[in-house]
């Protein structure tokens, strides 16, 4: 079968497609012949600087949907031909991936194997960040980092059906700003100007709920911006800044709090809990809710462009590897 990988760190030329053994399943495990695969930054911060890598060669992926090839010893519920969406940790730009049954599921009726490609991990992050940790309520306003991409994508539609009383929106560039704005948000603004923009809207009462995927200065600014009982939730590090810390003297004056997600390490920690997450989320695209496009496919040979789309920063919604030849 047709993989890609990479043998050492560096830019998207470091991707190689390599002819690889077709994996057979362990104990608890599917393998699953994949339709398409989800491109997320993770992918890059992999690439690039070694992020969740254990060792050399590597193969990218954490997005996948296709038809189960084969089902190990243990696994009930899935059978051979039925059509899943799974979230693998890595390994999914690859033709056969094998990935383990708690976080594989049937495909729910009304969703094609192209859109669900999109949502293992886009949509349970987006379902959390709102839900479950951020805790948002009717009327609250929220702050979304990366308003564009394929999480905001989801999360502004996500927040308005909630009856979040404002979204606001942060993108890089003002070439962004569109695309946010027809997917749930009030206003959409710059990285730069974000924290001066958010009290000249709220009159200087700040926001309820910040999701913040930056970290670094973007984070710290952020926390200046919470309004009294505020949350911060982060849920990534792209700037590459070291980690933030928050005591409680930055806190505990107007009660505000900072809470943080990772859907790889609930992957890792709580399968099931992932596995319930994922559910509830999906519904809210077969309900027509949310609405996830794909703004570029590659062939999975191509995957490098991929690559070089989203690390330039210009792309928005979601991008695919087409699988299956």
């Amino acid at each position: 079968m047709r993989a890609v990988e990479f043998q050492e760190y560096g830019g998207p030329e470091v991707l190689k497609v390599v002819q690889a053994e077709v994996p057979e399943p362990g104990p608890g495990q599917v393998t699953i012949d994949a339709a398409y695969t989800g491109v997320n930054f993770a992918d890059l911060k992999a690439r690039a600087e070694g992020y969740r890598v254990p060792s050399l060669p590597f193969r990218p992926g954490l997005d996948v949907s296709g038809r189960v090839r084969a089902v190990g010893p243990g696994v009930e519920g899935l059978r051979p031909g039925q059509e899943v969406v799974a979230f693998v940790n890595g390994g999914a730009y690859a033709e056969v991936v094998a990935a383990g049954a708690a976080t594989v599921l049937p495909l729910p009726a009304g969703l094609d194997l192209r859109t669900a490609a999109t949502l293992p991990t886009v949509l349970p992050t987006a379902h959390a960040l709102l839900h479950e940790v951020g805790r948002l309520r009717a009327g609250e306003s929220v702050l979304v980092h990366g308003a564009a991409g394929g999480v905001g994508t989801a999360v502004g539609q996500l927040a308005r059906a909630a009856g979040a009383g404002a979204v606001y929106g942060v993108v890089s560039s003002r070439d962004k700003a569109g695309h946010a704005l027809k997917y749930g948000y009030d206003e959409v603004f710059t990285t730069g100007t974000f924290a001066d923009d958010v009290r000249r809207v709220t009159g200087g009462r700040g926001v309820d709920l910040i999701l913040d995927p930056v970290g670094g200065d973007t984070l710290r600014r952020g926390l200046d911006t919470l309004a009294v009982f505020g949350r911060l939730v982060s849920f990534g590090n792209a700037s590459g800044a070291p980690p933030w810390q928050a005591g409680q003297a930055e806190l505990s004056a107007q009660g505000r709090a900072v809470a943080g997600l990772s859907v790889l390490g609930l992957a890792q920690t709580a399968p099931e809990a992932l596995r319930a997450l994922a559910e509830r989320a999906f519904h809210k695209v077969v309900d027509g809710t949310v609405t996830l496009p794909v703004t570029a496919e590659f062939a999975l040979s191509d995957a490098a462009k991929a690559h070089r789309l989203m690390g330039g920063r210009t792309s928005t919604g979601k991008l695919l590897l087409r699988t299956a030849q």
